[in-house]
């Protein structure tokens, strides 16, 4: 599917959908509980359903009803199961270390980029620590039994790993204690996992740059509980509010220990307008100046913020983006290409793991996705102020976490025009 965005404003006010973050964690958590679990859940993107599929696949009963997922934990795992993460991330590295305290061997297989994506650094802590794995690059399976003790991971690789772990040792016997060398990157989404850790009755420990976790530790069902709505995909949303009328998000909690609520400060520091009331925030334009921003807690907001950057005044400089090169696509060269080929060449440089953007005029064109679902809402909001509209190829790569936002694009009041097999839906 191909879509063309139109140029005109955005405006109005639009719920921001569930966290893919907060949903497998907490998804990930009711399977291992003592009973099942209740969770306001009203969209599912494709992500949320790799890890449904996964957990099912282990012997969990999941089903949705009116909003809503229920998750009635399995007694036993069925004999060598093969999980099937998709292109999910999350999925695939929240799953691995559990594999190790299940009892069975485990197949893990992926599509799109998710073969290339690294997990060498966590394979090599779990074979440490008992387990095997056939390969290091998808399919592979593991097998043997993790043992805890202490696990030393670099904090700049992913905080996915870290996660992972975080799961599997209040399962094992002796627990254990994730030492991170530093610099630790992205640990507000270790925040989010210590967070529903706790919910579901787990002690946790938090050091510095470690954390420690007691073994032989039981998940305890809440029995009911509502994922938070997702900072990272209104914060596209809230982009646009800044470069073109006033939208209002509602569904956000400002309480969150989502790192991507630091959209709302970022745009403030360009010269947005932002108003904040309950669990509304509503941004409109102001007059925007480049500004400096250090991405290595907040990977996955560079692209909407990019798009500010090439729209305000002066230049914008993007520190510690390297680890954009390793996500669905290579999102810190895709960035590059963009800006470059919708707004005009040289507006945008990579130097290093830096990216420096002039802002200016946005003309329009085409641009490819790369089978990515944030450089497609990431073009949607760049087209809001073309001269003559962003045709987004393989515009389809938005259901990996956002499977309506052409829908509530137009909702805001937003023009799009969908291709199929190259002609108009």
């Amino acid at each position: 599917m191909n879509v063309l965005f139109s140029p005109g404003a955005l405006s109005g006010q639009i719920a921001a959908m569930p966290s893919k973050s907060d949903a497998h964690r907490i998804l990930i958590a009711a399977a291992l509980s003592d009973r099942a679990t209740e969770i306001a859940l009203p969209t599912l993107s494709e992500d949320m359903e790799a890890t449904i599929s996964c957990l099912s696949a282990l012997g969990a009963e999941i089903w949705q009803e009116n909003g809503k997922v229920f998750v009635s934990p399995g007694r036993n795992v069925p004999e060598n199961p093969v999980l099937d993460a998709r292109e999910s991330g999350s999925t695939l590295r929240f799953l691995i270390p559990l594999a190790g305290v299940l009892g069975t061997p485990v197949t893990f297989c992926g599509r799109g980029r998710l073969p290339e994506r690294p997990q060498g650094p966590l394979l090599e802590a779990l074979s440490a620590h008992g387990m095997a794995f056939t390969g290091e690059k998808l399919p592979f399976t593991a097998s043997g039994k993790l043992s805890g003790g202490e696990f030393t991971l670099r904090g700049d690789v992913s905080s996915q790993f870290v996660t992972g772990l975080l799961f599997a040792l209040p399962r094992t016997q002796e627990g254990g204690r994730i030492r991170l060398l530093p610099p630790v990157e992205s640990k507000s989404y270790i925040d989010m996992t210590v967070r529903t850790l706790r919910a579901f009755g787990i002690e946790v420990y938090e050091e510095e740059n470690a954390y420690r976790v007691p073994g032989g530790q039981t998940y305890r069902s809440p029995s009911k509980l509502a994922v938070e709505g997702d900072w990272s995909n209104a914060a596209f949303w809230l982009c646009a509010g800044a470069v073109s009328a006033p939208v209002t998000v509602t569904n956000l909690s400002a309480a969150s220990a989502q790192g991507d609520k630091a959209v709302l400060q970022l745009l403030r520091h360009f010269g947005a307008n932002i108003k904040e009331e309950g669990n509304a925030v509503t941004v409109s334009p102001g007059k925007l100046r480049g500004i400096e921003i250090d991405a290595s807690d907040i990977p996955d907001l560079a692209l909407p913020l990019a798009m500010v950057a090439a729209q305000a005044e002066g230049v914008t400089v993007f520190s510690n983006m390297g680890r954009l090169r390793l996500k669905e696509s290579d999102r810190l060269a895709a960035l590059e290409d963009m800006i470059n080929a919708l707004c005009g060449p040289g507006r945008a440089k990579v130097e290093g793991d830096r990216l420096i953007v002039t802002g200016g005029d946005v003309s329009g064109g085409k641009f490819s996705a790369r089978g990515d679902h944030r450089l497609v809402m990431s073009a949607a909001v760049l087209a809001l102020n073309s001269k003559e509209g962003v045709l987004v190829l393989g515009a389809e790569a938005v259901r990996k976490s956002y499977p309506h936002f052409v829908e509530d694009f137009r909702s805001l009041g937003g023009k799009a025009h969908e291709f199929h097999d190259g002609q108009p839906a």
